[in-house]
């Protein structure tokens, strides 16, 4: 059962949390945790608390089972672009460069790692007895 995780707001460029959210994309939580406790890049100690957020809405979720034996990887990760601050910064000869203060919205799924259940065809065990 995957548990979700939002952030809104943040006031970084989509772009520079894009660069630090796929660092983690895919990968286990475990290593997830520590690529962004080691990462210098702004927007790692704000994703790694909401990793941490993700982590407690699936123990919410899933109260009979512990993180340790779930095997838990982050399955979905995006940053979208958020609400825009506009200001103008005077030029010469009277003009006004526009100053664009961008913030973002970033979303996080934590999921199991499935186990595939082996399924045996007849056609196989007929096979095995043939021969």
């Amino acid at each position: 059962m995957e548990a979700v995780a939002k952030l809104t707001g943040v006031p970084t460029s989509p772009r520079k949390m894009r660069m630090v959210a796929d660092m983690i994309r895919g990968q286990k939580v475990t290593k997830a945790l520590n690529i962004l406790k080691f990462e210098a890049r702004i927007g790692a100690r704000k994703l790694e608390k909401l990793l941490l957020s993700a982590i407690s809405n699936w123990e919410q979720k899933n109260e009979g089972k512990k993180i340790e034996d779930a095997d838990l990887y982050i399955k979905t990760i995006f940053v979208d672009g958020g609400t825009m601050l506009k200001r103008m910064r005077p030029a010469p000869q009277g003009r006004g460069y526009k100053i664009r203060k961008r913030s973002n919205h970033v979303t996080l799924i934590v999921d199991e790692v499935a186990v595939p259940k082996v399924a045996v065809s007849t056609e196989t065990q007929t096979e095995n007895n043939v021969q």
